[in-house]
């Protein structure tokens, strides 16, 4: 016959039960914190000022008038009345306007792995680094107005084929007017 030991468990002191079950919350509370702390920092959309009507989508054309700057208040980029497809743009400033209106004004904050990531950026003209790499960027940006990519593609086209016939001169059907007479000549 085998024999058993037996351990006689103490009991617990009164008041001890309600301190262990605060030590397990405060432990379950400082994991889930350094967890949310490992998360990355998402796109952030600050409104500026308010827009009305609809967002865009993301295979839509934006017209815009924007700022592009480094967290340090350096501009990279400027525009004026720019038409951008956002399915074309970096991830963060895309998925930022898809949370614009129409009219409005916002500053986007753009982590850099939605941005460009570890590639640096130069400056076309002067060959100079203009966005170091893994760099955070900040966008203050007016969405003016957008259409479908489609629809931007017709324009487009029709824009061309103006500008072609215009060009080929044909003979006043679509192409350039005659240019008037100075003063004092005659007219041909």
């Amino acid at each position: 016959m085998t024999e058993v030991t037996r351990v006689p468990i103490l009991p617990i002191k009164k008041g001890s039960l309600p301190k262990l079950w605060l030590g397990v919350a405060a432990a379950a509370l400082a994991g889930a914190g350094l967890a949310w702390a490992a998360v990355p920092e998402g796109v952030r959309v600050e409104q500026i000022a308010a827009g009305t009507g609809g967002s865009p989508a993301i295979d839509d054309v934006v017209l815009v008038n924007y700022v592009g700057k480094l967290k340090d208040g350096t501009v990279f980029d400027q525009a004026q009345g720019a038409p951008l497809p956002l399915g074309q743009m970096i991830p963060g400033f895309a998925e930022g306007l898809t949370k614009a209106q129409k009219g409005g004004k916002y500053r986007i904050d753009i982590p850099s792995d939605k941005g460009y990531g570890a590639e640096e950026k130069r400056n076309p003209q002067t060959g100079e680094v203009a966005i170091p790499a893994n760099s955070d960027l900040v966008f203050e940006v007016e969405l003016l107005d957008f259409i479908s990519n489609a629809d931007f593609q017709q324009m487009q086209q029709m824009r061309q084929a103006m500008e072609q016939a215009s060009r080929q001169g044909q003979g006043g059907q679509g192409g350039a007017p005659a240019p008037l007479p100075l003063p004092g000549q005659p007219e041909q």
